[in-house]
């Protein structure tokens, strides 16, 4: 019997992989705008600037302990009145796409964000203009976060360009915790 992904926090030691993982996307795919793949320790300083903040990043890796995919919940704002509401991003390597592996990283981010203090849960998803997302249908990411109780909170209409074409993004967003049903504690 084979045995699902092991989820742990990620650290430092992991930007090489994770960079690895992020670079592909980068240069190959949509679901980011950055162009140029950022280096190990530019990944390094951005792990390390969401757990000082108290924020997770998370990383999956099989059996033999290799890297598949990683996820994240960072700050959707860097203003005050946003502290309770984060954005959460999901990459997998590239081969490894349609097996469950989002939905296990999905699950483990909201639960931990919602750990870390969140009200609110946000994901901003690429979509081209003519209304694919990043995986080449409309249904691939935007499908993944309905099933976590995400509903589509808005579209921004081709405000990216990357490889010859426009590129929407499709908001999404759902409650963490108790959501806007009480007032929040003073964290994070």
């Amino acid at each position: 019997m084979t045995q699902g992904p092991t989820i742990t926090a990620a650290t430092p030691a992991d930007a090489a992989e994770v960079a690895a993982i992020y670079a592909h996307h980068v240069l190959h795919g949509t679901a980011t705008f950055e162009v140029e793949p950022p280096p190990p320790a530019e990944m390094a300083r951005r792990m390390a600037a969401l757990h000082e903040a108290g924020h997770p990043w998370l990383i999956a890796r099989d059996e033999g302990g290799e890297a598949l995919g990683y996820a994240y919940a960072g700050a959707f704002h860097p203003r005050a009145a946003y502290r309770f509401t984060c954005e959460d991003s999901i990459y997998l390597r590239h081969d490894r796409l349609g097996r469950g592996l989002g939905a296990a990283l999905l699950g483990a981010v909201i639960e931990a964000a919602a750990a870390s203090g969140f009200r609110q849960m946000m994901a901003k998803i690429v979509a081209s203009a003519a209304g694919e997302d990043a995986q080449g249908d409309e249904g691939g990411s935007v499908r993944l976060h309905r099933r976590f109780g995400f509903a589509e909170a808005g579209r921004m209409r081709a405000v990216g360009w990357k490889h010859g074409r426009w590129l929407d993004v499709v908001i999404m967003q759902r409650a963490l915790g108790p959501g806007d049903g009480a007032p929040p504690a003073e964290a994070p």
